[in-house]
């Protein structure tokens, strides 16, 4: 994929249009342009036959499409896929493909799942350096084009199985919110995937600027991040706490349509998108019913649910596991007291596809190495010849 050309995926219908025009060609030809990428879901310009030949040549000196295949691979033993994809400015990014076929005694290799989610990155690395996060600990290396996210649904072996999308791969939506609310409009718009917004989810620690915008200008489902009801000790896990709190995030949402309502006035077309907490519980650190109690007065007035999450073992860490018997105590307790909460389900834990394993920090440093290499077998060459 060059990058010295313009991609055409992740633009509009609108802007394909004033491509053609700034090419000299109808408008018909934007059209055109856009119902073979979004419908036919081609990989090269030449593909496109019905828009002429000298058209196709003038397009292919600017513009090329920016599909881009993943460079490799990992199978879980329970049907999960981890991705790696390059992006256009040579970086990488894992994607996580988790297929659903409703009972553990259906074998995964079948074609057709009940449900199939992909799990997308929005950034190489993440500024968040929440602590028990392998992302977070790569650090932020670069922000991805909408290409470069879209590209990732757009040149996955089973795109035409996809249920639901998740932006929970790595890096923060908000913090590369532009090229996020691209690519959702690209998801939702009719004249591309034509999805409902609700089969989309953002997740996010809650970035004040990036939360009150996603709210106005998106209908997608929203995740906040939460790990710790209690600010000071969240913000020993996640150093966004100290930024805004998440009792300001929660201050944000009261705002939206995520108020609880009485069953008089509940009007379930009212609710324009679901409200989820992720909530990672570790071992003696936030899984007592103190905590739950805690959680409880957090977020009582808004109409969420709660994603308990088990933590994975990553070196170096001071964080331990939670015990199965405390994790069902803690989900039972809150379902209790009237919040929805439920425990995902672990996947692909095997190649380090699970809830906060995603890195790319060797292969940043490989790719590095690569090219510093590269220099200096250049610069030894041209050293010869003087």
């Amino acid at each position: 994929m060059s990058s010295s050309k313009q991609h055409l995926l992740a633009l509009t219908l609108d802007e394909l249009v004033q491509v053609a025009l700034n090419l000299g060609l109808p408008r018909f030809v934007g059209r055109q342009m856009c119902e073979w990428i979004y419908g036919k879901k081609v990989t090269s310009i030449d593909e496109m036959t019905n828009i002429s030949k000298t058209a196709r040549e003038n397009l292919k000196a600017k513009y090329d499409i920016g599909a881009s295949k993943p460079v490799d691979c990992m199978r879980s033993i329970d049907g999960t896929v981890k991705y790696l994809f390059k992006t256009t400015e040579g970086h990488f990014i894992e994607t996580v493909y988790i297929p659903d076929f409703g009972s553990p005694d259906t074998p995964y290799s079948q074609d057709h799942p009940r449900r199939a989610t992909l799990c997308v990155s929005s950034q190489v690395g993440c500024k968040m350096h929440c602590e028990f996060c392998m992302t977070g600990r790569q650090g932020f290396v670069a922000q991805l084009k909408a290409s470069d996210i879209l590209n990732q649904i757009y040149s996955l072996p089973e795109r035409d199985l996809l249920t639901n999308i998740v932006f929970m791969g790595q890096g923060e939506p908000f913090d590369n919110l532009d090229a996020v609310l691209r690519t959702t409009e690209i998801l939702t718009a009719g004249y591309a995937y034509a999805w409902s917004p609700k089969r989309i989810t953002v997740s996010s620690v809650g970035l004040e600027k990036g939360l009150v915008r996603f709210l106005d200008e998106s209908k997608c489902n929203l995740a906040i991040s939460l790990h710790h009801p209690i600010p000071s000790g969240r913000a020993g896990m996640m150093p966004a706490e100290r930024a805004f709190s998440i009792q300001d995030v929660v201050n944000v949402l009261k705002r939206y349509d995520f108020c609880r309502k009485t069953d008089e006035d509940y009007d379930e077309g009212a609710k324009q998108r679901r409200l989820t907490f992720e909530y990672i519980l570790f071992g003696g650190l936030n899984d007592s019913i103190a905590h739950a109690n805690a959680l409880l007065k957090l977020l009582e007035p808004l109409d969420c649910r709660i994603n308990l999450i088990r933590f994975h073992n990553i070196p170096d860490t001071p964080f331990k596991h939670t015990e199965e018997g405390t994790l069902k105590r803690f989900c039972d307790y809150l379902n209790a007291h009237g919040i929805t909460t439920t425990i995902r389900a672990s996947r692909g834990q095997d190649i380090f596809a699970a809830c906060g394993l995603l890195s790319t920090k060797k292969q940043e440093e490989m790719e590095q190495r690569k090219q510093s290499q590269t220099c200096l077998n250049y610069a030894e060459a041209r050293r010869r010849k003087t």
